[in-house]
């Protein structure tokens, strides 16, 4: 799938509708291979073009993680609204306004499975589902495929989702009582979680691929890497991320070892059902040398314990952006440049701007200027984040701009606070006052 655009509003920092917009502007570049390899061009998306990634950038404290957060809510609500009655606590609307008070986040995507462009959202608070919508354009026209107000659909197309109305005309369109269409369930998700709803399932399915990282250093994300070494080909370009990542590892592994009380015993006798529990241990080796510096043995260290905080996550990174680039999904990382070397997160960024790169697309937060260079990304893959006086976040683009030249220096203007997104800061001299 493509992202073409994500708006949200009312959801925790932002107050109003924000839009991040990756189809590419209409803007040519100081050198025409960056135009070429950092676009995503194909006959089948019909005139639009997209960006293989966005940069965000915005003084600390701005919203840029409340962008990565609206990601991932919605796409959690999406998965799991049928089944989890609770999922929809995770909304968190705007607090500072009265003017938000009482009233829902808004949520929207469109994207593009093959050469049909869909738009679909719904606006929720903690409670319960106020609205819900899904429009399809595989042509011209952009036709609405459902649309639901609370508990009613309004609207429904019998021929292109015959899914929604077949549903509808096996409870006679009285949902009320349905279990299967709760006030905090999605039509959609319910849909796609019977045996007839097709489409529905592949637009869940597709949604659910993208890959939101919004938090390193959780045990979540080193187990799903250990795992991911059983697979033959997702261990190979582990370990070549990690050896071309300069971090001096020939290999990693994991073992299953026995906890302590694994041999206990019963009162009968026999085994308890502790003796099969097992906690797997994931080690990586180094090469150990002698005085001489000759080839002496392997060294075999527990990963989690022994590596870096910046190799810790490069391993954990690593299974995301094999399958990014491996099935074309769209990957989402705040604080992407955190712990790790301006050179590295370069090279990580080209991998995604590479002419073999055809669809995959890269969205993330950072502070690394080093980034901010005609010679890696566009004007419109840079975004700005920046809150206003009253508290409320904005999101806008390097691209509204006027006067930007191509080989203009987009760090040095960033830094002077041309394009704002900068922390005022006072003066810290006046904390030696003591």
């Amino acid at each position: 799938m493509i992202i073409q655009e994500f708006s949200f509003g009312n959801f925790r920092s932002f107050k109003d509708i924000q839009t991040l917009n990756l189809a590419s502007a209409k803007i040519k570049s100081k050198d025409e291979s960056i135009d070429k390899n950092n676009i995503i061009k194909d006959s089948k998306y019909k005139d639009t073009s997209f960006l293989k990634s966005k940069a965000i950038y915005g003084a600390n404290a701005s919203g840029k993680s409340n962008i990565i957060k609206a990601f991932g809510t919605f796409i959690k609500i999406i998965r799991q609204s049928v089944k989890d009655e609770e999922i929809l606590h995770l909304v968190d609307t705007f607090k500072l306004s009265a003017e938000t008070d009482d009233k829902p986040s808004f949520f929207q995507l469109i994207f593009w499975i093959d050469s049909v462009r869909y738009r679909y959202g719904f606006e929720i608070d903690d409670k319960k589902i106020y609205a819900e919508w899904l429009y399809a354009k595989s042509d011209k026209r952009e036709s609405p495929y459902f649309i639901r107000d609370n508990q009613k659909i309004i609207t429904i197309d019998k021929t292109n989702f015959s899914e929604g109305y077949k549903l509808i005309s096996l409870f006679d369109n009285n949902t009320s009582d349905n279990e299967i269409f709760r006030n905090n369930s999605l039509f959609l998700s319910s849909i796609s979680s019977l045996g007839f709803g097709k489409l529905s399932k592949l637009l869940i399915d597709n949604i659910s691929s993208i890959s939101v990282i919004d938090g390193l250093g959780h045990n979540g994300l080193f187990l799903y890497a250990s795992d991911s070494l059983s697979d033959e080909k997702k261990k190979k370009y582990i370990l070549d991320f990690l050896k071309y990542g300069d971090t001096g590892i020939e290999d990693v592994d994991t073992f299953d070892i026995p906890l302590e009380n694994s041999s206990k015993k019963s009162e009968s006798g026999n085994n308890s059902p502790e003796k099969d529990k097992k906690r797997r241990l994931t080690i990586s080796k180094r090469k150990k040398y002698d005085k001489n510096l000759e080839f002496l043995e392997d060294q075999y260290s527990p990963f989690s314990i022994m590596e870096s905080e910046g190799t810790l996550k490069l391993f954990e990174l690593s299974p995301f952006i094999f399958r990014a680039l491996k099935e074309n999904s769209p990957l989402i990382i705040d604080e992407f440049d955190a712990r790790f070397h301006p050179l590295l997160t370069k090279k990580i960024i080209k991998l995604f701007n590479s002419n073999k790169n055809l669809n995959s697309q890269l969205i993330f937060t950072t502070h690394d200027t080093n980034m901010l260079s005609a010679d890696l990304l566009r004007r419109d893959q840079i975004e700005f984040v920046e809150k206003d006086k009253y508290g409320a976040s904005h999101l806008y683009s390097l691209i509204k701009f006027k006067g930007i030249r191509n080989t203009a220096s987009f760090e040095k203007d960033y830094i002077n606070g041309k394009y704002g997104a900068i922390p005022f800061l006072g003066d810290f001299e006046k904390l030696l006052n003591f």
